[in-house]
C-alpha cells in the first residue's frame, strides 16, 4: 500500500464518503479513505435498514455512555457508528432537507457560502428524489423515496392529526413545515437497503485505482510540520502497529459529532487549559473545539394497541409530526416520530409498564437552547471521550417537550385513533401536570441520536468558531472537518442528508482551493 496522497480523509460515515467519492472523480488526484470500523459491504446486518434498531450498543456502535446529567437522564447513551457509511449505516434513514431559514441563518452568523441557495442544489445533486416537485434530484447517487402509507395504526394516527388540527403535509417540498404531518421521506432502496452514504458514493466505485479504502483503521492523531498538517497516525488492523499516512495537499477530518474533536483535542488543537490537564502538547489554543455540542432531546409518550400492530416496516418510525409551541415562529420548535414498536428503554427501569403490541410518539425539541462538551478523558486515544450534553439546563427546552407530551395525549384522543389507542402506559394517566411531566421527561428521555455543533464554522474573524467558512482549522494550514460537528446549529430536522450536503461541498471546495 502506498503511504503518501494528495487527500487523506478521515471518517468513511456520512460526509467522509462523498468527500472521497467526489475527490477521486479526478484520475490525477489519489485518495485515502480510513475508517476505524469494518466495511458494510455484503453485510445484511448493517444493510438490511430494518434491522437498525439491532445496531444499537453492538459491536458496530462505539456507544457513548454520557456523563452524569444533573437535569436529565444520566443513562443515556449516544450511538455513534463503527461501520463504514458511519452514521448512515446506522440509523434509521429518515431523509430531510433542512430548513431553508436554518441555511439563511448559518450563513447570517457568518458561515457565507452555506445559505439554502448554496445547500438546496446540494440536496438535488446527492439525490435521487421520487418526490414530486421541479427541485428535487433525479439522478443523484442517493436513492430517496416516500415511506409507502402500509401501517394502519400510521394512517388512523394522520386522520388523528388532521383531527386535532395538523394537516397531512408534503415533506422536502422546499418550503419549510411550521405545522403538518405525514409519512417520512427515507433514503432507502425499496428491496429494503439502506441507500448509506458507503452504498450510494462507496460501493460503485470500490475499485476505483486512486482511491484507497482502508478499513479498521483507527486514527490517532494528525500529524504537523509547524502548522500545517501533513498527514495522520493511525492503528492498524493488527491493533498493534501504528501507521502514518501523508497528505500532499489536505486532510479531512469526517469522524462526526464526537470523534472530530476529540481528534482535534488529541492534535493539540482545542482549549489550551483543557489540553494541557490532559498532558496533550498545545498547538492551537481553540476554546470552540468541542464547546458547543447540540442534540435534538426526546421524550415519549406509548399506548397499549387494541389492534395487532404491524409485524413489518420500512424501517418502525414512518412518520413525523412539525408544530409550533408559541406564535410567530418562522421554524417548528416540535417535532414528533411515531414508532409502531414499544419504547421503553428508558421507562421499564423506572417502573412504568409495558406492552410488546404498543405504539408511541416521541416529542423532540427542533432547537434546543441546552449545549454541553466533549472533553478528553485521557490523552490515550482509546479512552471514550467524556461526553456532557447538559440536557434540559435551559428551561426553553423542558416547556417545548412538557407541551408535545400534552400534544400526543390529545392527537392519539382523537375519534381517528379510538380503535387503536388502549391505556396509556407511560407516563401514563396520573401524571398530569406540567411539573409531573416535566419530572417524567428529564428521568426517562432519550435522544434522536443526533450531535452535532460540536467544531461549528464561522466568520474568519470568530474566536469561538473552530472553522472558517470553508470548513478550514482555524490556526493550521491543510487541515478541514467535514461532518455534522461543523453545524454553526444544529438543523431543526433529521440532519443526515444535511451532513452528506456537507460532504459534497467540501469537495467542491478542496477542488477550487487546490487547483
Amino acid at each position: 500500500m502506498s503511504d503518501q496522497f494528495d487527500y487523506v480523509v478521515v471518517g468513511g460515515g456520512s460526509a467522509g464518503a462523498a468527500v472521497a467519492a467526489r475527490l477521486s472523480e479526478n484520475p490525477d488526484t489519489t485518495v485515502c479513505l480510513l475508517e476505524a470500523g469494518p466495511s458494510d459491504v455484503d453485510d445484511n446486518n448493517i444493510l438490511q435498514l430494518n434491522r437498525w434498531m439491532e445496531l444499537l450498543e453492538s459491536g458496530y456502535d462505539w456507544d457513548y455512555q454520557i456523563e452524569p446529567q444533573d437535569s436529565g437522564n444520566s443513562f443515556m447513551r449516544h450511538a455513534r457508528a463503527k461501520v463504514l457509511g458511519g452514521c448512515s449505516s446506522h440509523n434509521s434513514c429518515i431523509a430531510f432537507w433542512a430548513p431553508a431559514e436554518d441555511l439563511d441563518e448559518w450563513e447570517a452568523l457568518g458561515a457565507t457560502g452555506w445559505g439554502s441557495k448554496d445547500v438546496f442544489p446540494l440536496y438535488q445533486r446527492l439525490e435521487t428524489n421520487d418526490g414530486p416537485g421541479e427541485h428535487h434530484g433525479r439522478s443523484g447517487p442517493v436513492t430517496i423515496r416516500s415511506v409507502p402509507p402500509a401501517d394502519p395504526s400510521g394512517a388512523a394516527l394522520l386522520q388523528a392529526c388532521e383531527q386535532a388540527g395538523i394537516p397531512t403535509t408534503e415533506f422536502n417540498s422546499g418550503t419549510t413545515v411550521t405545522h403538518g404531518a405525514n409519512w417520512f421521506q427515507i433514503n432507502a432502496r425499496e428491496d429494503g437497503i439502506r441507500s448509506s452514504s458507503s452504498v450510494s458514493y462507496l460501493h460503485p466505485i470500490m475499485d476505483r485505482p486512486n482511491l484507497e479504502i482502508r478499513t479498521h483503521a483507527w486514527a490517532k492523531k494528525v500529524e504537523f510540520d509547524g502548522t500545517q498538517a501533513t498527514g495522520v497516525q493511525y492503528l492498524s488492523a493488527d491493533q498493534i502497529h501504528t501507521r502514518t499516512v501523508r497528505a500532499r495537499r489536505e486532510v479531512v477530518l469526517s469522524t462526526g459529532a464526537i470523534d472530530t474533536p476529540k481528534l482535534l483535542m488529541l492534535s493539540g488543537i482545542g482549549p489550551a487549559e483543557h489540553l494541557r490537564e490532559t498532558g496533550v502538547e498545545v498547538l492551537v489554543d481553540s476554546p470552540g473545539v468541542g464547546s458547543n455540542l447540540q442534540d435534538h432531546p426526546e421524550g415519549v409518550i406509548s399506548w397499549d394497541a387494541k389492534q395487532p400492530m404491524v409485524t413489518d416496516s420500512t424501517q418502525w418510525w414512518e412518520i413525523g409530526v412539525f408544530t409550533t409551541t408559541q406564535p410567530g415562529l418562522d421554524r417548528p420548535d416540535l417535532m414528533f416520530h411515531y414508532g409502531s414498536v414499544p419504547f421503553d428503554m428508558h421507562t421499564v427501569r423506572q417502573g412504568y409498564p409495558t406492552s410488546e403490541n404498543s405504539f408511541c410518539l416521541t416529542p423532540n425539541v427542533t432547537r434546543a437552547r441546552s449545549t454541553g462538551t466533549v472533553r478528553l478523558r485521557s490523552r490515550d486515544f482509546r479512552d471514550k471521550p467524556k461526553v456532557d450534553p447538559r440536557y434540559f439546563t435551559q428551561e426553553h427546552d423542558v416547556r417545548v417537550m412538557t407541551e408535545g407530551i400534552k400534544l400526543a395525549r390529545e392527537i392519539v384522543s382523537q375519534p381517528a385513533m379510538s380503535e387503536w389507542a388502549g391505556a396509556e402506559l407511560f407516563p401514563g394517566p396520573d401524571v398530569r401536570t406540567d411539573d409531573e411531566i416535566a419530572d417524567y421527561i428529564k428521568r426517562t428521555h432519550n435522544t434522536v441520536y443526533h450531535p452535532a455543533a460540536s467544531v461549528p464554522m464561522g466568520a474568519a474573524e470568530d474566536a469561538s468558531k473552530p472553522l472558517d467558512a470553508r470548513l478550514r482549522v482555524k490556526g493550521v494550514q491543510g487541515l478541514r472537518v467535514a461532518d455534522g460537528s461543523a453545524m454553526p446549529f444544529l438543523v431543526a430536522v433529521n440532519p443526515n442528508i444535511t451532513t452528506m450536503a456537507i460532504g459534497e461541498k467540501c469537495s467542491d471546495m478542496l477542488k477550487e482551493d487546490n487547483r
